[in-house]
């Protein structure tokens, strides 16, 4: 099972740190130090799948486990980093509730979506080890987060939370805040109004909800 998932379903507060340099030693440094969760930034960080599959293995062998920003939501993408091993997934910019239906079914095998099958030959089974993968394991171990950082995504942020397959929303809250002309100043009432609204919807559905914390400028 996925421990980030097990965690999250338990009710537990779960902090991570932020990899951007594609470094396997860096992000092996930081479990070490007391950061057993590292997201992977694959939008704005540095490198390709395959760099990411190298600090996922360094995390992992340290005794961590690894969360995947991928750069876009196109189908080949997540399903590249699926069968690649990731099993927490976070997709930016998804501002409609058909984005989200599609982004779920792209990342689970019939009938659940859509997902491409390779399960005997890839690294999320083990190589073909794991023999019930495909049909028993990928879809509950899979933790699916989706990004609200857009003014268009908060409007539509009741329908977007309702979507089956969607395990958490995830607020933007620099980019959310640029998209009504207040970038970098996310402590303001707008933007904070925004995030307020995903906060209350979230909590009203019993949707789970991840942020990332950094200063505003006033």
């Amino acid at each position: 099972m996925n421990r980030i998932k097990q965690r999250l379903l338990a009710g537990e507060f779960v902090t991570g740190a932020w990899s951007e340099m594609g470094s396997p030693d860096n992000a092996e440094a930081m479990v070490r130090n007391g950061w057993p969760v590292i997201l992977i930034d694959g939008e704005h960080g540095i490198g390709d799948l395959e760099q990411w599959v190298a600090v996922a293995r360094a995390v992992e062998a340290a005794g961590g486990d690894v969360i995947l920003r991928v750069p876009h939501a196109e189908q080949w993408m997540l399903n590249r980093a699926l069968d690649r091993g990731f099993r927490s997934i976070l997709v930016p910019r998804v501002n409609s509730a058909q984005e989200a239906r599609a982004i779920a079914g792209f990342c689970r095998y019939p009938p659940h979506g859509s997902r491409g099958y390779a399960a005997p030959i890839v690294r999320a089974s083990g190589f073909g080890a794991r023999s019930g993968y495909a049909l028993e394991e990928a879809h509950h171990e899979l933790l699916l987060m989706i990004q609200c950082e857009h003014v268009d995504a908060v409007e539509n942020i009741a329908e977007i939370a309702a979507v089956p397959g969607i395990d958490a929303i995830f607020i933007g809250p620099n980019d959310l805040s640029g998209s009504i002309s207040h970038l970098e100043r996310m402590l303001e009432p707008e933007p904070q109004a925004l995030i307020k609204k995903v906060e209350a919807e979230c909590d009203r559905q019993g949707r789970m909800l991840a942020t990332i914390l950094g200063a505003g400028r006033d």
